[in-house]
């Protein structure tokens, strides 16, 4: 059944669609993701917490800041500037979230200019800003088209193949990243490091 109510989108849209759009953004997250570390390091590796191709946060960002952002879509530099400050805000949180859970970060912004903790650097900033306006000119409106393409069966499948497919890998994924945290604590308590 499609929803009208524009909050994700003007055009009309179903929950599968949404579903599928969050892991649409995922994806190109992932190989934003993957090219930057490329270039900076000059290797590819896999930018994701999952096995699978996906950056789910940046699905999260882009589909809760296309809603929370939609009442200042036509003011571009008003969208920079709150795109820029909420998405930082959002990486911070999550990399201290991370520091939390697993005692350490999957990225690490201590060697570039104006950073803090490592965590959060004005050229990201600056970056969020620019993908926030580049979301409503372009891309929201791309992906949405893209993925209402579906039909309503095989948005259905794809919504829900790629949900199921998510949860088991991150299921996975999780358990194993929260014991090699605990070992790691474990070896730091019973070896601490040697002092010189």
């Amino acid at each position: 059944m499609p929803i009208f109510h524009p909050i994700l989108y003007d055009g009309a849209y179903t929950y599968f669609d949404a579903i599928n759009a969050l892991f649409l953004y995922s994806f190109c997250g992932w190989v934003m993701e993957c090219i930057v570390i490329r270039r900076e390091r000059g290797v590819w590796e896999n930018r994701g917490f999952v096995h699978l191709p996906l950056c789910i946060i940046y699905g999260f960002g882009a589909m809760f800041g296309s809603a929370l952002l939609r009442p200042i879509a036509h003011n571009y530099l008003l969208l920079y500037v709150t795109g820029a400050l909420l998405a930082t805000a959002f990486e911070y949180a999550t990399g201290r979230l991370m520091l939390r859970l697993f005692g350490q970060l999957w990225w690490d912004y201590s060697n570039k200019p104006f950073n803090y903790q490592g965590i959060i650097c004005l050229e990201s900033t600056v970056g969020w800003g620019l993908i926030a306006v580049l979301l409503f000119a372009v891309i929201h409106r791309l992906v949405f088209s893209t993925v209402s393409r579906l039909s309503g069966p095989a948005s259905a499948v794809l919504a829900m193949g790629l949900t199921a497919a998510y949860l088991i890998d991150f299921t996975y994924c999780l358990r194993a990243a929260l014991q090699r945290s605990q070992e790691e604590k474990e070896e730091e308590l019973f070896d601490p490091p040697q002092q010189n």
